[in-house]
């Protein structure tokens, strides 16, 4: 599968362009729930452009490119989110199982009022599209923090 670097620069823009479309729609939320790894630096920045508490959860369900392993919620909120409603941050939508089960999981164990989700990239084949993404891509994007797992070892020369 074809790889593409997403630089610092490019990552705090697209971050800001996702930041609009979640403002544009109108919505409310009262907590942001990024996830672990990818959608941690993305959500703390929806959070403080918000205005609203920010909490994390860890997914693993995958170790690369059509790699799949077992889903497992690590879930140690802090933030009650009975009754409220979320928006969980991701980086990359691929097929959508992440999502799914983060959904179910708050909604039906952790009593969300309402989820909605945000990701900066969505696969055309997810079962499930976010409600705020920025690009639609068929490739695997490669993250400024995945630099040494990437093979992309020529990344200090394109900065």
């Amino acid at each position: 599968m074809e790889k593409r670097l997403v630089s610092w620069n490019e990552l705090g823009r697209l971050t800001l362009e996702l930041v609009k479309k979640v403002r544009a729609s109108g919505s409310s939320f009262d907590v942001v729930i990024g996830i672990a790894r990818g959608g941690l630096p993305i959500s703390m920045v929806i959070a403080d452009r918000l205005s609203v508490p920010l909490d994390f959860m860890n997914i693993k369900s995958y170790k690369g490119p059509g790699l799949k392993i077992p889903a497992k919620i690590f879930d140690v909120l802090y933030v009650d989110v009975r009754g409220r409603n979320v928006l969980v941050v991701d980086d990359t939508v691929d097929t959508g199982d992440t999502l799914l089960l983060v959904s179910d999981h708050l909604i039906r164990n952790r009593g969300a009022a309402g989820v909605q989700i945000a990701s900066l990239f969505v696969k055309p084949w997810a079962k499930v599209k976010p409600n705020f993404y920025v690009k639609e891509v068929n490739y695997w994007v490669v993250f400024p923090w995945e630099l040494r797992e990437s093979d992309m070892e020529d990344y200090e020369n394109t900065l």
